[in-house]
């Protein structure tokens, strides 16, 4: 009998650690880190498909987008703060709110963002760049050939960008190079991709993404702690260590 009641109590031990290591990974994917996976190249070169990153969602205070599926509990945020013009944010576009999108912060609130002739310019000044060669862009299957440039924002955030040499119009007739002057609401951010000819973001007001309310923002992506270029099937198992981005792995994102 005293066995039996030691391994009942051994079997209760273990269910309630269990139930308390659960419970403890929930705690830290709502309010603290949550992985996300890039599943499109709408920010290559920063970021490439197949990286696998950890989202800060303390740093920006929480919203009801920072909880599992975004219930209706209350509005604004809680501890909020602005995100930094340069950041890369993960957030929930009012388009689609049930999906995460990925951009980086352009546009602060009230100032004025623009693209004349494959040029940015906020607040009516040109945004700088240097021309850092050309980049084999694969995100989409087959090559393309971009050019690489070095953007410095105004408050000091340097980050590479990629610009083809005819870029498509969007699907609405939107001409990304050559845009309307925007102005920031209060409240709100303006987002666009690093791979600007190749990326749905706020230039394009028809879109799901337009302007993007701080509410929204689940919180900046930190870092790359996996990558993997899965050119190969799944089942080529061989390949698998040939696939992994070694040189990804543990880098900060700026």
């Amino acid at each position: 009998m005293a066995q039996h009641k030691q391994s009942q109590g051994g079997l209760t031990e273990f269910v309630k650690t269990i139930v308390y290591a659960g419970l403890i990974a929930v705690g830290i994917h709502t309010f603290f880190l949550e992985p996300f996976y890039i599943p499109s190249g709408s920010m290559v070169p920063t970021l490439l498909v197949g990286d696998y990153l950890v989202v800060n969602k303390f740093a920006y205070g929480y919203s009801r987008f920072s909880l599992p599926f975004a219930p209706d509990w209350f509005a604004g945020r809680i501890f909020g703060g602005v995100p930094k013009r340069g950041a890369v944010v993960v957030f929930r576009p009012p388009g689609a709110p049930n999906e995460d999108f990925i951009k980086r912060v352009v546009g602060l609130p009230g100032d004025t963002v623009q693209v004349t002739g494959g040029q940015l310019y906020i607040n009516g000044k040109i945004v700088p760049r240097v021309d850092a060669g050309d980049y084999v862009d694969t995100s989409s299957g087959a090559p393309v050939v971009a050019r690489d440039y070095t953007e410095s924002l105004p408050g000091g955030v340097v980050h590479s960008i990629l610009k083809l040499t005819n870029a498509p119009e969007n699907d609405g007739g939107v001409d990304p190079n050559n845009t309307p002057l925007y102005t920031v609401p209060a409240g709100d951010l303006f987002m666009m991709g690093d791979n600007r000819d190749n990326s749905e973001d706020s230039r394009f007001m028809d879109g799901p993404v337009g302007y993007v309310p701080i509410e929204n923002v689940v919180g900046p992506a930190e870092l790359i702690f996996f990558s993997i270029d899965l050119k190969h099937p799944f089942w080529e198992i061989w390949e698998w260590p040939f696939e992994i981005r070694w040189g990804r792995m543990f880098h900060t994102i700026r």
